[in-house]
């Protein structure tokens, strides 16, 4: 069997490495119209961070994983086809700034028609809006080419950081086919495939369109969970509960479950804020304006989170930052991954700038990026070495969950930064009482805060 997938970026690469990896029998190549990010995938200077992924990368490339640039041909020779192209939040247009714009894949799947010359089955790994699986079939058998493509939905439940974790073993597999004789036999090719290494109870199917609106669905529940305890923080701020244990109380209910409700600047990333809007904008489409507001105040939480934590830096620090360094810890949306897509440090950084404050970021993985995401901002510096971003600083913001920061020598950034010395913990990761002992201002996330100026 050879299988081809289309798209080199977060979901591509990882997915088609782990199947390379389990599958030796299967011939994987792994296409995009990037020459750059396919040449790195050919180095061991991969194009994207993840824990493990070189060495998954590395033990099947070259055997069995290969990377390419000649998209038609890789198309051609497939049995399968994995569509893992970008479909970002549409800049313009009707549904502009909500809806899923979808021209990449549809120029994607014009691209399939066109090159094929044999049966293939498709499968959408994008996430994509519920039933674009038939818009794409109308696509691919347009016209009177004879041959067939069955479509299948197979979407990604990755998180950036465990990725590799996640592919080795999955909470579960979601495969939706069509419930034809050609759709189930599609669908029973890919179910074997992921069998190889994943038990077959945690391999669930579906109608293709269950599958595509339960992506959507996951991560707007997901989303849903760190706004609605973001939402709490600021009552506990207010009546000096503590945000970490009310989240434990309600954590322990079997009902709930602990997954989701650490209070912090907020949530970011690729997935979480596009498909929240989309599920909005789908849910307005269909009328539906009440469930659309719904989702919609998921998204204004998590921006009115980030706001809040700049208003808090201000009012603390006497309600001005003109002139005065601020070192921010983290840019990365998240900790382990480089990636900065929707990361709150962004909106952060930014307004800390508008303030006339002198801004400088600290990342082990996402320094390039913060560089270009910040490149119509002044007042922003770069520097790799925590310990160099700290000295002469006036307040401190912990903005990523990085392991690193918690092993840091708080006492050694107390003695160079300007006092009064704030910290900012925006992921409530320190030890917040040991820091006020050092002398620190501390501001955490839903715990109130540990002064000494009062």
């Amino acid at each position: 069997m050879k299988i081809c997938c289309i798209g080199a970026g977060y979901v591509g690469g990882p997915t088609m490495a782990m199947i390379a990896k389990k599958c030796p029998e299967i011939d994987v190549m792994v296409v995009d119209i990037n020459a750059e990010r396919i040449a790195a995938w050919q180095s061991d200077e991969l194009p994207i961070y993840e824990p493990g992924l070189l060495e998954v990368v590395q033990e099947a490339r070259g055997r069995n994983l290969f990377f390419s640039t000649d998209i038609d041909e890789a198309i051609r020779a497939a049995d399968v086809v994995f569509v893992s192209v970008n479909t970002p939040t549409k800049t313009f247009g009707e549904g502009a700034g909500r809806a899923s714009d979808l021209q990449y894949w549809e120029l994607c799947a014009r691209r399939i028609k066109d090159v094929s010359t044999s049966d293939k089955i498709i499968v959408e790994k994008s996430t994509l809006p519920v039933r674009t699986a038939d818009a794409m079939e109308r696509v691919l058998h347009a016209g009177d080419k004879q041959v067939h493509f069955e479509v299948l939905s197979n979407p990604e439940f990755l998180a950036e950081g465990t990725a590799i974790s996640d592919l080795e073993s999955p909470d579960r597999v979601l495969i939706g086919g069509h419930e034809t004789e050609s759709g189930q036999v599609a669908l029973q090719t890919l179910v074997d495939i992921y069998a190889s290494w994943i038990p077959r109870e945690r391999i669930l199917t579906s109608n293709v369109w269950s599958a595509e609106l339960s992506k959507l669905t996951a991560n707007a529940f997901l989303a849903q969970r760190v706004s609605s305890i973001n939402a709490i923080s600021q009552l506990c701020e207010a009546t000096e509960a503590n945000v970490a244990e009310v989240a434990h109380a309600i954590g322990t209910d079997s009902r709930i479950g602990s997954k989701f409700l650490k209070a912090s600047v907020g949530f970011g990333g690729s997935c979480f804020k596009k498909d929240i809007l989309n599920l909005a904008y789908l849910c307005e489409t269909y009328g539906l304006h009440e469930a659309a507001a719904y989702w919609q105040q998921v998204v204004d939480m998590n921006e009115f989170q980030q706001n809040r934590f700049v208003k808090t830096i201000l009012s603390s620090m006497f309600n001005t930052i003109a002139g005065k360094r601020i070192a921010v810890l983290g840019f990365a949306f998240k900790a382990d991954t480089g990636d900065t897509r929707e990361s709150p440090a962004i909106s952060v950084c930014k307004e800390l700038a508008s303030e006339q404050a002198q801004v400088v970021i600290s990342d082990p993985k996402a320094l390039d990026n913060a560089e270009k995401d910040l490149a119509d901002a002044t007042g922003i510096m770069f520097e790799e070495d925590p310990y160099e971003a700290v000295v002469d600083a006036h307040a401190l913001a912990i903005l990523t969950e990085w392991d690193v920061y918690k092993t840091l020598d708080y006492q050694r950034i107390f003695d160079a930064m300007e006092k009064p010395a704030f910290l900012f913990d925006g992921r409530n990761i320190l030890d917040h009482t040991a820091l006020h002992k050092i002398g620190f201002e501390v501001y955490s996330i839903g715990k109130g805060r540990l002064t000494h100026l009062d």
